[in-house]
């Protein structure tokens, strides 16, 4: 039987896209066993690297469509024309069912839903690019988006970018390294109320 009484941290990582927060909220996942990683449910086709389960759940719009008549998400939201994506309120209880803290890798939109959630248990970090014509090059560079998907993803990312003061922490990922450093600092002083070393 899971213990349902560990109520953890909840932090949550939203950025424009392209910005690297999926490279920073790996890195925790890698570097931080007490850190559980919830996996959004989407209605997107799959990518041949990712897997059902481990990336996304991968669900139609019809079952997507139900979850909402149910209540089932902390968050959704319609985030392309017939394209959803959301928060499952089980996939929160099975981290903290695991004794860890939950690790969010969301859209602007999300992230503010949880974090009025959650409020206190929660640290909202957005990442931010060094500039956006930087940021730009990186989604060009991907090679992952057909010219329509990538001017989209370009108008996304622009109307993004004004969230940035709406959230606890922004956390500007020109250098890599450094900003690790600075990622690894947020959470051990929000778990611990220290800074380990």
């Amino acid at each position: 039987m899971p213990d349902l009484s560990f109520k953890g941290r909840l932090f949550i990582f939203t950025a424009p896209s392209g910005a690297g927060k999926t490279t920073i909220v790996r890195h925790l996942l890698d570097t931080f066993e007490e850190l559980g990683f919830s996996i959004s449910a989407t209605t997107r086709i799959k990518r041949d690297h990712e897997l059902n389960g481990k990336d996304y759940y991968f669900i139609t719009p019809e079952k997507f469509r139900e979850y909402i008549e149910e209540d089932q998400f902390v968050e959704w939201e319609e985030v392309y024309q017939g394209q959803f994506y959301g928060t499952l309120k089980s996939e929160v209880n099975r981290i903290w069912s695991l004794q860890k803290h939950v690790v969010f890798d969301i859209d602007v939109k999300g992230a503010e839903r949880i974090k009025e959630i959650y409020t206190k248990q929660c640290m909202s970090v957005f990442v931010k690019p060094p500039s956006e014509k930087i940021l730009i090059e990186r989604l060009i560079l991907r090679n992952t988006e057909s010219e329509e998907s990538l001017k989209k993803r370009v108008e996304r990312v622009r109307s993004e970018m004004q969230f940035e003061n709406r959230f606890d922490m922004v956390l500007v990922n020109d250098e890599l390294p450094i900003a690790l450093r600075e990622v690894n600092h947020i959470i051990q002083t929000f778990i611990y109320g220290i800074s380990q070393t």
